[in-house]
C-alpha cells in the first residue's frame, strides 16, 4: 500500500532558501515525508486497525503525488515579497497545502463518483475494493463512501495541525493563518456552488466563473502566493499584485483543466476524460459553448449541451465534444487561457520581484496553463 518514499533532505536543504521553485518543491517533499511519518506514528499509538486501514492508505495517497504546484507558488510569493534565508516555514506551509489538497480531492471524488485519481482507484473505490476482499457485510459502496469521507477529514486535520504549528512558530503567524482560514472557506463555498449548479442544470457564464475562481483560481495560485508573501511580511501593494496575478494564472489553470476534462488523454491526466461532460458540470467551457450556440442559432449544439440532454435520443459525449469544437468554444477558451497567462505575468511584475523569481513564476504559469506567456523584455 505504501508508495516510494522521498529521500529526507539534510538541514542545509530545508533551513536555507532553495534557489529555485523546483528546489523548493523537492525540499518540501522531504518535509512532507517527515510529517507523514510523525502522523503515522501517532495513528499507530491511537489504534492499530485505524492506522493500517486509513492512516497508511492516506499517507500512500499523499505520497503518490500530483503536480505539487501550490508549494512552488508559495515559494514564488515568499520570494516576490523579499523572503530569504530560513525557508522552513515556507516548506511546511507547502506540505500543509498538499495535505489539504488530498482532502479536497478525496471529497471531490466522492461527490462526483469519480473512479480514478492520479492513475489509481479513487479513495472511495479503494475502500470499497477492500470491503469486498474482506468479505464483510453490508454495501461495499456505502462503506467506501463513508470511509473516504473520514480519510478526507483526517487529511484536513493533518493539514490544519501542520499549518497551525507553523503559524505559531512564525512572527507572521496571524497573517498566515488568516490567509489559510479564508482559503478553506472559499474551497467549501466553491465546492457547494459546483454541486448546486449541477443540480439546477445552470449554464450561466457568471456562475461558472464564480465557481472557477472560488474552487480553483484562488486555491491553486492566489492564496498560495499570498501565504508565501505573508511569511515574508509583505506590504499591501505586493499582496494586491500577487492576488491579481494569482487570480489570472489560477483561472488559466482551471480553464486548461476544463479542456483536459473534455479532451484530455486519461493516461496523462490520471482520470477519465469524459467525466465532466457526462455529468454536465458547469464550467466556463460549457458556458461559452451554450452562449455561442444560442448566439449563432446552432440548435443542434444547444440541444446536445442542454441540462436535459441525457434524455434525448442519440445523446453522447462525442456529440458534446463536437459541439464544443463546432461552436468555437474550445478555440475561445484557448485564447482566453493565453490572455490570462500573460496578464498574470504583468501583475506579478508589479511586485518588483527580481528577474529570476519572475522567470520562475512564468515557468510555473506555463506548466499550469499549458501555454508559454509572453514575457517582458527585461526577462529575455
Amino acid at each position: 500500500m505504501l508508495g516510494p518514499r522521498p529521500t529526507v533532505a539534510g538541514p542545509a536543504e530545508t533551513n536555507h532558501a532553495p534557489l529555485t521553485a523546483p528546489g523548493a518543491t523537492r525540499a518540501m517533499e522531504a518535509v512532507l515525508e517527515r510529517v507523514l511519518e510523525a502522523r503515522l506514528r501517532q495513528a499507530r499509538d491511537t489504534d492499530a486497525v485505524f492506522a493500517l486501514d486509513m492512516a497508511d492508505r492516506l499517507a500512500a495517497y499523499v505520497r503518490r503525488g500530483g503536480k505539487r504546484l501550490r508549494t512552488a507558488f508559495v515559494w514564488c510569493g515568499w520570494r516576490a515579497a523579499g523572503g530569504s534565508g530560513d525557508a522552513s516555514a515556507v516548506l511546511r506551509t507547502g506540505a500543509a497545502l498538499e495535505l489539504l489538497q488530498a482532502c479536497a480531492l478525496i471529497h471531490d471524488d466522492v461527490m462526483d463518483g469519480s473512479p480514478l485519481r492520479r492513475g489509481a482507484p479513487a479513495m472511495h473505490v479503494d475502500f470499497a475494493h477492500g470491503h469486498r476482499a474482506g468479505r464483510t457485510g453490508g454495501s461495499a459502496e456505502s462503506f467506501g463512501t463513508s470511509a473516504a469521507v473520514l480519510a478526507g477529514d483526517l487529511a484536513l486535520a493533518w493539514a490544519d495541525d501542520l499549518l497551525t504549528e507553523t503559524a505559531l512558530a512564525s512572527p507572521h503567524g496571524p497573517r498566515l493563518f488568516e490567509e489559510w482560514r479564508a482559503m478553506r472557506t472559499e474551497m467549501v463555498a466553491g465546492q457547494y456552488r459546483d454541486l448546486r449548479a449541477q443540480a439546477s442544470g445552470s449554464s450561466g457564464a457568471e456562475e461558472a466563473l464564480t465557481i472557477a475562481v472560488l474552487k480553483s483560481a484562488r486555491y491553486t495560485v492566489a492564496r498560495p502566493l499570498a501565504l508565501g508573501a505573508s511569511l515574508a511580511g509583505a506590504d499591501a501593494r505586493t499582496l494586491g499584485a500577487l492576488r491579481a496575478a494569482g487570480r489570472c494564472a489560477g483561472l488559466a489553470f482551471q480553464l486548461r483543466d476544463d479542456l483536459l476534462g473534455a479532451f484530455g488523454d486519461p493516461v496523462l491526466t490520471g482520470k477519465p476524460a469524459d467525466e465532466d461532460l457526462r455529468a454536465r458540470k458547469l464550467t466556463p467551457l460549457l458556458a461559452v459553448a451554450v452562449r455561442l450556440a444560442e448566439t449563432t442559432g446552432d440548435r443542434e449544439a444547444a440541444a446536445v449541451l442542454a441540462p436535459d440532454a441525457d434524455a434525448r435520443p442519440g445523446h453522447s459525449v462525442e456529440r458534446m465534444r463536437a459541439a464544443l469544437e463546432r461552436t468555437g468554444a474550445r478555440a475561445e477558451v484557448e485564447a482566453r487561457i493565453a490572455d490570462l497567462a500573460a496578464s498574470g505575468l504583468r501583475h506579478f511584475e508589479a511586485t518588483g520581484a527580481a528577474a529570476g523569481v519572475r522567470r520562475e513564476f512564468a515557468a510555473l504559469v506555463e506548466r499550469a496553463s499549458g501555454v508559454a506567456p509572453q514575457q517582458a523584455e527585461e526577462l529575455v
